[in-house]
């Protein structure tokens, strides 16, 4: 065979498997979720393999993925169809850069997942897509000692602090659980439930009057709370002890006790307070680029992600729950099921009000996150002037937020630049 024999031959191959690659890529999914080997693979086999294009499902870290976004945006042209990635992801980016996405009719079953799409615009740059959450649990033993009248629901703090006040003088002991043990995760209660809930921000009115009444709200409520909480990380084994009969907790630390005794436990939405039902949601969704190279099968594999059967397929490949109204069908896990309820009455909840999660922190994030459960220690534990104290872990916050640039994120007003401690 000659040398020229050879080279055609290599680059008919070479033709060929760029054909082949072609037709096994209809459209370029590029995620920064469902990125362990084992869910990629359940997205690839048991969600993407029922669309109508061949879809070629690409999950990465934040790094890789906005530094192909933005390659390809600056380029003007790409090959990237549909973007996957959660809503701290696409709030860093300019709208301009993603397709309006109004015309494909497609939302999510929460009017407030619908609006943080937005960005800030008046059109829909990216569509919900999934969501995970943090709810509160309770022992069905709780539930004849709720105030009447009570919406187990649709709850208030006030409702919350007088039904685990009943509980406390029913059994002669306080049987609230909090995750306020050192790996728990009581800073996302006050970050995304507490504040959200009396303040309508986080950041901004870290020290404001409406501040230190949830802190007198909180006190309350700890006065009926297991003390050894300070011990508790994972509530399900609080839970499944009967040292706690209602608690709060990320989902998948209450799985557990939903699956061993599923008919012992309900599961239920976060309560509410002055100003709304705050919340702090995982929320993903799906977008298009500007320079997606094929926009009528990116908004087809967009609006077949909508699809109920589609965000059934998802949680059980992912454990994300669905942002659509579905149907859970039996066979799945039960905390899968009273969970996936819970999360999905609290995100539609017509108060709600999501903390997001915090973004552009950096390395300060586990400084950020200290500033809160310094403030528990103090206040709640410490019973020092809430006033005080505020004040105080004001600055420290100031600091970490001038120090990071980090702008506001909701339920805090758009900031230009660092997000400031008013």
């Amino acid at each position: 065979m000659t040398l020229h024999s050879k080279l055609f031959g290599a680059a008919s191959g070479l033709v060929v498997a760029c054909t082949a690659f072609a037709a096994q890529a209809d459209v370029l999914f590029w995620s920064t979720q469902a990125k362990p080997v084992e869910e990629a693979q359940a997205m690839r086999d048991q969600v993407l393999a029922g669309f109508a294009d061949v879809v070629d499902y690409q999950p990465n870290d934040g790094g890789p993925w906005i530094t192909r976004l933005e390659a390809e945006l600056q380029a003007g042209e790409g090959s990237i169809g549909v973007l996957g990635a959660l809503h701290g992801d696409f709030s860093a980016m300019n709208p301009d850069d993603l397709m309006d996405l109004d015309e494909l009719g497609v939302s999510a079953a929460s009017d407030t997942f619908n609006s943080l799409g937005m960005l800030g615009t008046d059109s829909v740059q990216y569509v919900p897509w999934m969501q995970a959450s943090y709810i509160m649990a309770a022992n069905v033993e709780a539930l004849p000692y709720l105030p009447e009248g009570a919406d187990i629901n649709a709850l208030s703090y006030d409702e919350l602090i007088a039904w685990t006040a009943n509980v406390h003088e029913a059994q002669g002991r306080p049987l609230f659980g909090f995750p306020a043990g050192p790996n728990g995760l009581a800073h996302r209660f006050f970050q995304g439930y507490l504040y959200p809930s009396y303040t309508d921000g986080v950041v901004r009115t870290f020290a404001s009057d409406e501040a230190v009444g949830a802190w007198e709200a909180f006190r309350e409520l700890w006065s009926h709370t297991n003390p050894a909480s300070t011990n508790f990380n994972i509530l399900q084994e609080q839970l499944l002890s009967g040292d706690a009969w209602i608690v709060f907790d990320h989902t998948s630390r209450l799985a557990q006790a939903f699956n061993d005794r599923p008919e012992d436990f309900v599961a239920f939405p976060a309560p509410a307070g002055p100003t709304g039902r705050g919340f702090m949601p995982v929320l993903a969704g799906v977008a298009i680029p500007r320079t997606a190279p094929d926009m009528e099968a990116a908004q087809a594999l967009i609006a077949y992600m909508l699809e109920p059967e589609t965000q059934l397929a998802t949680l059980r490949a992912t454990n994300f729950f669905p942002v659509v109204d579905v149907e859970f069908p039996d066979d799945l896990p039960p905390s899968v099921r009273a969970a996936g309820a819970a999360v999905a009455t609290m995100s539609a909840s017509p108060d709600a009000n999501p903390g997001l999660l915090p973004a552009g922190l950096g390395a300060r994030g586990g400084d950020f996150n200290r500033v809160f459960v310094d403030a528990f220690h103090r206040i709640v534990l410490a019973n020092q002037d809430i006033r005080t104290v505020l004040d105080d872990q004001a600055e420290t916050l100031a600091a970490i937020m001038e120090d990071t640039g980090a702008p506001c994120w909701a339920p805090d007003a758009p900031s230009e630049g660092a997000c400031p401690v008013e």
